[in-house]
């Protein structure tokens, strides 16, 4: 491979251009292509990052990976065309760093992760690099809560408005609505930092006047015994953020990026001010693709946050709780 990882992005909205961003700061990075219809999207790309105007451009991602020679590739498109394209560009054999949500199902999920196999692969979930977040999961991970017990998440912000008439809300396009998009960050961040694995989900879905979900409700038993719910409201006048960690010595409590910690024999909650460092998905994609790191959301983060995220779309649709597991009973172990 070449001294620097030569990448390619298949698309360039404006979820690109925080990619680009990035991989700017990363001398070991070079961007070589780029695969994007619009020629709108383009002009602001080259408008924000100047470097990008004496690049090659394609309609046809295709195209780009038939004349361009790089070593990996970023897809930055539509969730439903995230399969189709994560399969080509790993038949490849190049290195992929997937936008999320991975996928849209649970057996396409699989699909990319076979198709992976040897290859650095990874899903840009950016919060697995953020301080807060890594506090929790460290906290959890040491023992300091106790058994977890109970866990709650709650996410708002103005999706239905701010996303009419865009992709987001076709569902040939999206594949879902806000459960499906922000919300899969929730989901995601959930799992991980807490480690658990969800058995079953109960839920209801409001989609309002949309063709996709705009609020959900979603309540979970958890393998461990412990019990959980996410709450999705896509129809608010401003943006917040919950996520509570209840175990059997002690709680998290993040409310909007502050963090609050308090246990048995503690004076009430404490705030923490002191967080791990930060990084960012680009930065480990390149350093994982160089052997200088270990892929932090590798593609089974995808395949869990789809499995939770289809039991939810599967209880609401009849009325009954879901076992996760019947996501997955007829894929591959």
């Amino acid at each position: 491979m070449t001294a620097k990882v030569r990448i390619g992005f298949i698309g360039a909205g404006g979820i690109a251009r925080a990619h680009m961003r990035r991989l700017e700061g990363i001398p070991e990075a070079e961007v070589v292509a780029f695969a994007e219809p619009s020629d709108a999207s383009m002009a602001r790309m080259a408008e924000d990052y100047p470097s990008v105007s004496t690049l090659p451009v394609y309609a046809d991602y295709r195209d780009m990976l038939d004349k361009v020679e790089m070593d990996a590739a970023i897809i930055l498109t539509p969730h439903t065309l995230h399969h189709e394209q994560g399969l080509e560009v790993l038949g490849r054999g190049l290195h992929l760093l997937m936008e999320k949500p991975m996928v849209c199902t649970v057996p396409h999920a699989y699909d990319l992760i076979e198709a992976g196999k040897g290859k650095v692969f990874m899903v840009s979930y950016q919060r697995h690099f953020q301080g807060p977040y890594i506090y929790i999961r460290d906290q959890i991970q040491s023992g300091a809560l106790g058994k977890l017990q109970f866990i709650s998440a709650l996410q708002a912000q103005n999706w239905r408005r701010s996303q009419t008439g865009k992709w987001r809300q076709v569902m040939a396009l999206s594949g879902g609505g806000q459960l499906n998009d922000s919300g899969s960050h929730l989901i995601d961040i959930l799992l991980w930092t807490t480690g658990l694995t969800a058995e079953s989900v109960a839920s209801y879905v409001e989609n309002y006047d949309c063709e996709v979900d705009i609020d959900s409700a979603l309540s979970f038993r958890f393998t461990n015994g412990a019990h959980g719910n996410i709450s999705i409201i896509g129809d608010s006048p401003m943006w917040w953020e919950e996520f509570s960690v209840w175990g059997s010595d002690g709680v998290i409590l993040y409310r909007n990026g502050k963090i609050m910690q308090g246990g048995y024999g503690t004076d009430g909650l404490a705030e923490i001010t002191e967080l791990p460092a930060e990084s960012d998905p680009d930065r480990n994609f390149v350093d994982a693709i160089l052997g200088r790191d270990e892929v932090c959301v590798p593609p089974e983060c995808g395949l869990r946050v789809i499995e939770l995220t289809e039991a939810a779309w599967k209880s609401a649709e009849l009325g009954r709780p879901v076992r996760v597991a019947e996501l997955s009973e007829a894929e591959p172990a």
